[in-house]
């Protein structure tokens, strides 16, 4: 993630988050804060307790300032939280400003929320893929309906289902991100053998799992002192994982599990490598490779 200190740099508010795989891109803060807001694990965007989405003098600006400084870098990732709820039409207008003024840039990619992809019809995803929209981050955290009621998801594993594939139809990237130990040690395994469901049923070209880590000052901590939210151990955890990747099916996707927040790092190409990814997890539950140390984890 970049920063400039120039008086001409790029126009960042508070926090600034984006996936690991867009390490390199330019980042372009098109909205602030995330329109739904309420995830319980999530304190991400609570120093911007309202959703906005910045003037478009703003979007040309920093723009101009990319233009100048930033001719080696081919993909833009436009933040914060869900930046695909923007109307289409301001939407648009960013994708083409994008196009106009950066001809470099190879793939714009966001983060996506169900109710972001509900917003749009099949008609205007496609109008975004064919903009250079080529991936969005889609928050899915599990597939277990339970487990997405409790964690204000506000969206049912169902609904997922059905926006994931509308984004891999439309021609655009699903990368799904997914929750290790979020439903705590009560649902775990329900949790896990879910969400493989809803993945194999999704089928999407990126799955991201990460391990939760509970953050102070979210409900999930609050709730976690209240004695209402116990987080899996790590060797749980790995159980969990097992679980998930056992119960996913994928035609051709990708299966990362080495977030910094992992205590096993795990690539899976789907469908050959899913037997080995299984004798990996199997291997570490028995001991035989080591986890990564408590004081390394991230988010």
């Amino acid at each position: 993630m970049a920063f400039f200190d120039d008086d001409e740099g790029f126009d960042y508010q508070g926090n600034l988050m984006r996936p690991p795989s867009e390490a390199d891109s330019i980042l372009i803060q098109a909205t602030l804060g995330c329109s739904h807001n309420k995830c319980t694990f999530c304190n991400a965007y609570r120093d911007k307790r309202l959703f906005a989405i910045k003037p478009p003098e703003t979007i040309l600006r920093d723009l101009a300032f990319a233009a100048k400084h930033c001719r080696r870098q081919t993909r833009v990732f436009l933040m914060d939280g869900d930046a695909l709820i923007m109307p289409q039409k301001r939407l648009v207008w960013t994708l083409e400003q994008i196009r106009e003024k950066l001809p470099w840039v190879t793939r714009v990619g966001l983060y996506a929320n169900g109710k972001g992809v509900r917003s749009k019809s099949d008609a205007e995803l496609r109008e975004l893929a064919d903009l250079g929209l080529g991936i969005a981050y889609f928050g899915v955290e599990s597939g277990d309906d339970e487990t997405l009621r409790r964690i204000r998801k506000g969206s049912t594993a169902e609904q997922l289902i059905r926006e994931g594939r509308r984004l891999e139809d439309a021609g655009i990237a699903n990368s799904v991100t997914v929750l290790l130990g979020i439903a705590g040690t009560e649902r775990s395994l329900e949790h896990a053998r879910a969400t493989g469901r809803v993945l194999t049923a999704m089928d999407p070209s990126y799955v991201g799992a990460l391990s939760v880590i509970v953050m102070p000052g979210t409900e999930l901590a609050r709730e976690q002192a209240a004695g209402s939210f116990t987080l899996p151990a790590p060797m749980d955890l790995l159980r969990e994982l097992h679980e998930m990747v056992e119960h996913t099916d994928l035609s051709h996707g990708l299966f990362r599990a080495n977030h910094a927040s992992n205590y096993l790092p795990l690539k899976i190409t789907y469908p050959e490598g899913k037997a080995t990814g299984l004798k990996t997890i199997e291997a570490a539950l028995a001991g035989e490779i080591g986890l990564k140390p408590e004081w390394f984890r991230a988010l």
